[in-house]
């Protein structure tokens, strides 16, 4: 992650989990914002002089509605900007969940709605 460091103009960050947010914040150039979608159980420490000397900023919000994730969707289309996702049908939930308890998941899952009709 050094060599990233100060290059990112945004992240947006959705781990629900604890995480050391210090990482992140140190990717983020002059004047770069990190956005909060996740909401860990515990609250974060935040390095508040990574803040300040950076002037980066920190800022949280609830995952918007139909029309904000439309809009989303479109804007990443617009420019190519996808996410590494493991599709699963529903059926494999469970496993899915174990696997997450056993800290084997390389990237969110994604449930296959079609799957819903086999079921």
């Amino acid at each position: 992650m050094k060599k990233h460091a100060g290059s990112f103009d945004f992240i947006l960050d959705a781990v629900s989990a604890d995480h050391d947010i210090n990482a992140y914040i140190q990717l983020l150039r002059r004047d770069g914002n990190i956005t909060l979608v996740g909401a860990p159980e515990k609250p974060l420490a935040v390095p508040v002089f990574g803040l300040i000397f950076g002037r980066r900023s920190l800022s949280g919000s609830p995952i918007g509605g139909i029309p904000e994730t439309q809009e989303m969707l479109d804007f990443c289309g617009a420019r190519n900007i996808t996410a590494d996702v493991e599709v699963i049908p529903i059926q494999k939930v469970n496993e899915a969940y174990e696997r997450l308890l056993k800290a084997d998941v390389k990237y969110r899952f994604s449930i296959d709605m079609a799957s819903l009709k086999s079921e």
